[in-house]
């Protein structure tokens, strides 16, 4: 049995993830917390093997948090879920004792995956950031890193163009190595920033602006 303690200062996604964890009878959620002070205040009397922390929260935040684990609580593994992808970051929890880190978008089987990972003594790094790292590497070193096209960042580009080329939201998502909800957010996203209203309307406006290849 995996014991759970979740911090985020939101309670509807700590309650989605009790839902989400309470599917799973290895899995068990013993403790809530909308701080890190709560979570440092609880911690002496409700053991756990892994606690899930919010990056942002107002007071402590998670990385000081994270730092008061690693000296206080070393043998509780820490998963840092938040929608933060900025490489500077994750360095610094990973750094100050944090044994993995996920976004927030992750489907639910890739989080699952992350706890039982870090609750085994090994580091996790979701997969859409992982990918993203070893893109930036890639260009870096076979050429520069291209320009966002119309306001739209690397990532949003190839999901445009995987949109125009006909292909679902699963066989996207199968292309990319991520998620279909993820794949949703992008293409939201895309939405938002080229003010279509539908598809067919997104596609219109990327060909006008010769966006797609």
């Amino acid at each position: 049995m995996i014991r759970l303690f979740l911090v985020d200062d939101h309670a509807v996604l700590r309650h989605g993830l009790r839902l989400l964890f309470q599917q799973d009878a290895s899995l068990q959620v013993v403790g809530e917390a909308d701080s890190g002070e709560q979570l440092l205040a609880r911690l002496p009397t409700t053991p756990c093997d892994v606690v899930l922390l919010d990056l942002h929260m107002p007071g402590l935040d998670g990385l000081a948090t994270t730092e008061r684990l690693h000296a206080e609580f070393p043998e509780v593994r820490v998963l840092v879920l938040s929608m933060v992808d900025n490489e500077r970051a994750i360095g610094q929890v990973l750094a100050a004792g944090a044994s993995g880190f996920i976004l927030k978008n992750a489907g639910h089987d890739e989080i699952v995956v992350a706890v039982r990972t870090v609750a085994a003594g090994r580091r996790y790094l979701c997969s859409e950031l992982g990918l993203a790292m070893l893109d930036k590497l890639l260009n870096g070193i076979a050429e520069p890193v291209p320009k966002p096209t119309g306001g739209l960042s690397a990532r949003e580009q190839e999901v445009l163009q995987l949109v125009a080329d006909g292909l679902t939201t699963a066989a996207i998502a199968d292309k990319l190595f991520t998620s279909p909800r993820t794949v949703e957010t992008h293409r939201q996203t895309i939405m938002e920033k080229t003010g279509a209203k539908n598809t067919a309307a997104l596609i219109k406006a990327a060909a006008s602006q010769g966006w797609l290849k």
